[in-house]
């Protein structure tokens, strides 16, 4: 991978192609995590904090180049969704939205399955005993190794943030410490029309950060022209997407993006993964960006009583734009 000298070079072009039509615009950015340049007090560090800010509030996403994690994690998926359906169906986690999802009727292509706090080896083999009744020490290595890398970047890139909007390294630090982590896996049956078909709707994530990838194609992200752009797949290339809670943290100075899978392939199922977090702490908009032009948006948010509350039937039936505004708005 080629390093990248200077702001502008973040900026690289994915487009769109939607049958015939092609987006030619910029859309969104790339920035290359596995240079040796990029450390903090660098003049890359810095201009790359400025870029990937200024990619949070223009796009609500962005992707990366990032090789310190292992594509061989797919060979755990695949056996975790080869368990039977009664199998998967137990209970792993008392969190709200941090379980098995699946054999849902508006979405027969699709099911998920979530391993709550994957950095701790111990609750990895603890998820793997509930599942296999003899441990699956292959899988829980496998997980937490994963996880591992997934959250170093995850990290770095809220540091970049902070930086970027010239808020306390302490106020930082303590903010990583409290966040709280899921790897989620998803698998989605092969399209069963030639057109191709929705593995999951359109839809903005309850999280802080989601780090998302995939083993083939079918990621698409809406661009603020309302346009959906379809990520490519590499093993070192993931997509950022920015979720409510991130929201609420800067004051809607970043918001979040709406992203789908769209099945094309009829012969083999799509395995996607992807590193949620969550803050394990109530925020608030940081005092930071409020002033004239942002003025306070939000009151103190708790984000497992959010999930607890948007997973009420009542709040599967709200509305993506406003459920955020009802639950914590000014």
């Amino acid at each position: 991978m080629k390093s990248v000298d200077h702001l502008i070079n973040h900026l690289r072009v994915f487009r769109l192609t939607m049958e015939s039509q092609t987006v030619s615009q910029p859309e969104f950015p790339l920035f290359d995590f596995s240079i040796p340049e990029l450390k903090p007090g660098s003049d890359e560090w810095v201009s790359t904090c400025k870029a990937l800010r200024i990619a949070l509030e223009d796009h609500g996403a962005f992707l990366v180049l990032y090789n310190k994690v292992d594509d061989s994690i797919y060979a755990s998926s695949r056996q975790l969704f080869d368990l039977s359906t009664q199998a998967k169906m137990q209970e792993t986690s008392e969190k709200p939205a941090h379980g098995y999802v699946g054999q849902v009727p508006g979405a027969p292509l699709f099911e998920s399955h979530a391993v709550d706090n994957p950095l701790s080896q111990q609750d990895c083999q603890k998820f793997a005993r509930i599942l296999w009744p003899s441990g699956n020490d292959f899988f829980s290595e496998a997980v937490s190794a994963y996880a591992k890398g997934l959250v170093e970047l995850d990290q770095m890139l809220k540091r970049m943030v902070f930086e970027s909007y010239g808020i306390d390294s302490e106020k930082c630090e303590s903010f990583l410490e409290s966040n709280k982590y899921v790897l989620r896996f998803y698998k989605y049956l092969p399209a069963r029309t030639d057109e191709g078909e929705n593995g999951v709707l359109p839809h903005p994530d309850t999280t802080l950060f989601t780090i998302l990838h995939q083993d083939s194609e079918g990621l698409e992200v809406q661009n603020k022209d309302d346009q959906w752009v379809r990520v490519d797949v590499s093993p070192s290339l993931f997509c950022v997407v920015v979720g409510d809670a991130f929201s609420v943290w800067s004051n809607d100075r970043i918001c979040p993006r709406y992203h789908q899978v769209m099945i094309k392939t009829k012969t083999r199922p799509r395995y996607s993964i992807g590193l949620l977090s969550y803050a394990g702490q109530t925020i608030s908009p940081q005092e930071e960006l409020v002033d004239d032009q942002h003025p306070l948006r939000y009151k103190p948010f708790n984000h497992y009583k959010y999930l607890t509350a948007i997973a009420t039937k009542e709040g599967l039936n709200s509305d993506y734009q406003h459920r955020l505004k009802e639950f914590c708005g000014v």
